[in-house]
């Protein structure tokens, strides 16, 4: 298929470069491959999309990023070099790259401030960060965006009319030590990364952030990091009986996915899994992505452009879905 969008694609700065490649040693397998590819966005990068009918691709900085900084001025500080840095390689070819904001989330008021300077001036197409923000005098506080002081930065998001990617990143401090410490082979994409991600994203509905916020639009990657699975089950239990003993919710989590939540084929390509992410969610809610260079646009485009689909939900999940929620055309 040609001309598909892919939208969790990570970039690095390449003043990290030691740093990056001292990175990749701890899970590529071929470190310096996975340091040049994700520091490159002009040469390797395009010769792949074009390889393999990608048309477009919306950049984000490489998780852990911003949010393993814990000293909120250094957060800030990085996010407007990674914003300008990004919007300088996107503008050499807009017709093949956008860029979501990186957000330092140590204050709601000073990351809708640097969302809608990247919106508005930079003409970024949202924002990815990757889970909860470091915080505390060594790091080990976790900054949730589930609480209602963060109003102010989902109506920034809406006002804006741009979705919210909520992306994974390694545990750290006492939680990496008393969950993962001594099951360190589960760490990333195994299963931390959709225990994270999807504790974050059901808090948002159970917190109420949807109801207030009932625009916002969120990703979820990686097939939306295992909650389609459970959704009957969190369905029942739910409507069933946390409801009944007080959640407040004033939709079902059906209607949350239906309304509010999107997910992608970022690092999943099972041709099982996303059929039955399509009798849960609906097609309407999928959205093709790599997740290079962790994965390879090989494995994903071949997997997608060959996977038994209709053409219509091909088409939806490859690009249209993408091109109506970033209003691309």
């Amino acid at each position: 298929m040609q001309g598909k969008i892919a939208l969790e694609e990570a970039f690095a700065l390449p003043r990290f470069a030691e740093k990056t490649r001292w990175w990749a040693s701890l899970f590529a397998t071929d470190p310096e491959k996975h340091a040049a590819e994700i520091n490159d966005i002009q040469n390797i990068r395009l010769e792949y999309m074009d390889k393999h009918g990608v048309g477009y691709t919306i950049l984000s900085y490489t998780a852990p990023g911003v949010q393993d900084i814990w000293e909120p001025k250094e957060a800030q500080a990085l996010a407007v070099e990674v914003n300008d840095y990004i919007a300088a390689q996107v503008k050499a070819k807009p017709d093949r790259f956008g860029a979501f904001a990186t957000l330092s989330m140590h204050d709601p008021q000073e990351a809708s401030a640097e969302l809608r300077r990247c919106v508005k001036e930079l003409g970024f197409k949202g924002a990815l960060v990757n889970d909860t923000q470091r915080a505390g005098t060594d790091g080990d506080d976790m900054i949730f965006y589930d609480g209602p002081e963060w109003d102010v930065f989902w109506k920034t998001c809406t006002d804006l009319d741009v979705p919210f990617y909520l992306h994974p990143r390694n545990p750290t401090g006492t939680i990496h030590d008393k969950l993962w410490a001594k099951r360190h082979w589960l760490i990333g994409p195994p299963l931390s990364f959709a225990h994270g991600v999807s504790l974050h994203a059901l808090g948002m509905v159970t917190n109420g952030v949807f109801d207030r916020n009932p625009s916002l639009q969120v990703v979820l990657g990686h097939l939306g990091e295992h909650i389609p699975f459970d959704l009957w089950r969190i369905n029942h239990w739910f409507e069933d009986v946390k409801k009944p003993l007080g959640l407040s919710c004033k939709k079902t989590i059906r209607e949350y996915f239906a309304e509010n939540i999107w997910i992608t084929t970022s690092g999943h390509f099972s041709s099982t899994t996303l059929n039955f992410c399509i009798n849960e969610v609906g097609s309407d809610r999928i959205l093709f992505s790599i997740d290079y260079p962790f994965e390879s646009f090989k494995d994903a485009c071949v997997w997608f452009d060959e996977t038994e689909l209709s053409n219509v939900d091909r088409t939806k999940i490859g690009k249209g879905n993408a091109e109506r929620l970033f209003k691309l055309k």
